[in-house]
């Protein structure tokens, strides 16, 4: 016995898009965070969770009650680097975490290497001391420049007051206190 399938080869066609327009063609591919700093979040995250024995629902609530609602399920995606972390994600997964942003930003060992985005490899040591504004990355090799860099990077990195409730302390060991009056009256300077 012959079966026909079709008279007219147009039938066998795919049918026209259901799709909205401006909805992409294809399904969207999973999103792989590729930059270093966005892979050591995600590692950090994971760890500092499972550290506190918090369940990726126990965190999602801790989230939500912060304001900064993220599902259980994207918990999951940014422990596999298939979610961004954006910087309010970031600040509010700190806290919940209970740790410095800076924790989720480095890795955990600073005896090794870490690797910064837009920098590259660094000793993993400095990485920590210049996320904590403690000094710059790298330095010139000219001593008047070096200092001039290291005195910039501490007066842009650091709030005033950070050290104490007077003056300009951004730089240790050179706090500029604030003019006064003598005991007599007009200013001692």
């Amino acid at each position: 016995m012959t079966v026909k399938v079709a008279d007219d080869v147009r039938l066998l066609e795919p049918l026209p898009s259901r799709k909205l327009p401006g909805m992409p063609p294809e399904p969207r591919q999973k999103t792989q965070v590729s930059d270093p700093t966005g892979r050591t979040v995600a590692t950090n995250v994971r760890r500092i969770r499972e550290v506190r024995g918090l369940s990726t629902y126990e965190l999602a609530s801790r989230l939500e009650a912060a304001g900064r609602p993220i599902a259980a399920s994207a918990i999951s995606k940014i422990e596999r680097a298939e979610r961004r972390v954006d910087v309010g994600d970031l600040m509010t997964l700190a806290h919940a975490l209970g740790v410095s942003p800076v924790t989720l930003l480095l890795p955990v060992d600073a005896r090794g290497t870490a690797e910064v985005t837009g920098v590259g490899e660094v000793d993993g040591r400095a990485a920590w001391h210049w996320a904590w504004c403690e000094s710059p990355l790298s330095l010139p090799q000219n001593e008047h420049e070096a200092e001039r860099a290291y005195t910039e990077f501490m007066l842009y990195s650091r709030p005033i007051g950070l050290f104490t409730s007077q003056g300009d302390d951004r730089i240790p060991g050179f706090v500029r206190e604030p003019r006064t009056r003598g005991a007599d009256g007009p200013s001692v300077d």
